[in-house]
């Protein structure tokens, strides 16, 4: 090979890792700044997580999940624009949108094909000498077993943090016996549709544990359960207590998917079907028989349990970028400009401002976390903020500083994202106080008819 066929790292691929909605749409603005992806994806298709929830609607309606550059891409094929105003499911979303999107990038993505790690040529993270001039490493695990290699002058990580939630224990870790219930438990919203999940729990006690979107979802669907089967019950565990905002933002949430979802939960609780244990931290679980006992740090035991459903939230895995250098905040594990604007501890019900490549840069030049990823731990994402950092990203590998560090979003002001909900009805959106966090421990059954428990805010 002659010295001029060498490519210079302007002329090498642009490496993508996830082919869910924002890394598609990376794709697609690289497409569009004349930049070549290469998304590298470990699943069969692309948007495998979003099928795993495909049962799930989601609180942004079709004007807020799609990304501008994508849709050009799209135009030529024919693709039409679904009703702005319409809520999808996650199959919607994937069938009339997402795998359109991956068709037309073809060859650009490429399938089964799992990262393990992503290093500079020749320097691990120890080495300083011409660093920034060296082109990355990608290592990938195939499916079939092979590894590749694959040179790449830029890495946008968008792999999300769907395949590492969090666990039932609260100090972050599983809970002593978590492993070893393992069949008991599942740490996704159940798709109570399908016949054989809906006789796992029909007639059945359930704990969920969690207190965000994605609790209210299940608790919403075991409360339609428990009005068709009887014997049907949840106990609901919350960390902390419950508030005037616990159960979200109703008419003052500006996603109004969002607010009918947390008034589908309240009612849960006060019809009966669900009983609010709160400031309940798990340290344990049991085995009793055929069922599960949970203790709590403190020593309260709850009744038994036949199924545990784990919804306390999700967290990036970080392994497969431990050669490059990354500026993380200790706590959320999010870059560290961003995290002071997604910190749930402040901004629990607040505005998360829209936010680029200056928010998102690292110590590693040309390494960026995108998407649900680069929040870390904070539940808080939207689709809309994803679409704002790629573009930022990929104009700034792209050498436009000036348009990577222009704002080009405006997003309504919201509480508490994160994650998916139930919202069949666009009418349903009633008044409520929205959503809370802190009180003193405490046990409610609150009955049909009773008024909504409240106790300290934060």
């Amino acid at each position: 090979m002659s010295t001029s066929s060498v490519p210079t790292t302007d002329q090498l691929p642009v490496v993508v890792v996830g082919a869910g909605p924002v890394g598609l749409a990376a794709a697609a603005h690289l497409v569009e700044r004349g930049l070549e992806p290469l998304v590298v994806e470990a699943g069969p298709s692309a948007a495998t997580a979003v099928r795993e929830w495909a049962h799930v609607r989601l609180f942004s309606p079709w004007a807020e999940i799609t990304d501008p550059a994508a849709e050009k891409l799209l135009a030529p094929t024919g693709w039409v624009r679904p009703d702005g105003t319409a809520y999808p499911t996650g199959g919607d979303w994937v069938e009339r949108y997402l795998q359109p999107l991956a068709d037309v990038l073809g060859d650009k993505i490429r399938y089964g094909s799992t990262v393990t790690g992503v290093a500079r040529a020749g320097r691990d993270r120890i080495v300083d000498a011409d660093r920034d001039e060296q082109p990355f490493t990608v290592h990938v695990l195939r499916a079939d077993g092979h590894e590749e290699r694959i040179t790449a002058r830029a890495v946008i990580d968008a792999s999300g943090t769907w395949s590492t939630p969090g666990p039932m224990g609260a100090n972050g870790l599983p809970a002593i016996g978590e492993r070893t219930v393992a069949d008991r438990v599942t740490y996704r919203v159940p798709d109570f549709d399908d016949p054989a999940v809906r006789a796992r729990y029909a007639g059945r006690r359930t704990a969920v544990v969690g207190s965000g979107a994605s609790a209210f979802t299940a608790l919403a669907s075991l409360a339609d359960l428990a009005e068709a089967e009887p014997g049907t019950h949840v106990t609901w565990i919350l960390r902390r207590g419950i508030g005037a905002h616990t159960f979200g933002g109703g008419e003052a949430d500006q996603l109004p998917a969002r607010g009918a979802l947390g008034l589908r939960a309240k009612a849960a609780v006060e019809a009966g079907h669900a009983d609010a244990i709160t400031g309940f931290r798990t340290q344990r679980a049991e085995r009793d028989g055929d069922r599960v006992v949970l203790v709590a740090e403190d020593g309260r035991r709850l009744d038994p349990v036949d199924e545990i459903i784990v919804l306390t939230g999700f967290r990036p895995d970080l392994s497969f970028l431990s050669e490059v250098r990354l500026g993380l905040d200790d706590r959320l594990q999010a870059p560290t400009a961003l995290a002071p604007l997604i910190d749930p501890n402040v901004h629990s019900c607040g505005t998360v401002y829209p936010h680029g490549v200056n928010e998102l840069s690292h110590p590693e030049k040309d390494v960026y976390l995108v998407g649900m990823k680069s929040y870390g731990r904070a539940p808080t994402f939207l689709a809309l903020t994803g679409y704002e950092q790629v573009r930022s990203v990929t104009a700034a590998i792209a050498g436009d500083r000036e348009a990577a560090e222009r704002v080009e979003l405006t997003l309504p002001e919201t509480g508490v994202c994160g994650g998916a909900g139930l919202y069949d009805d666009p009418n349903v959106a009633q008044g409520t106080e929205g959503g809370g966090c802190c009180g003193a421990p405490t046990t409610l059954q609150i009955g049909t008819g009773a008024p909504a428990a409240s106790s300290g805010g934060c």
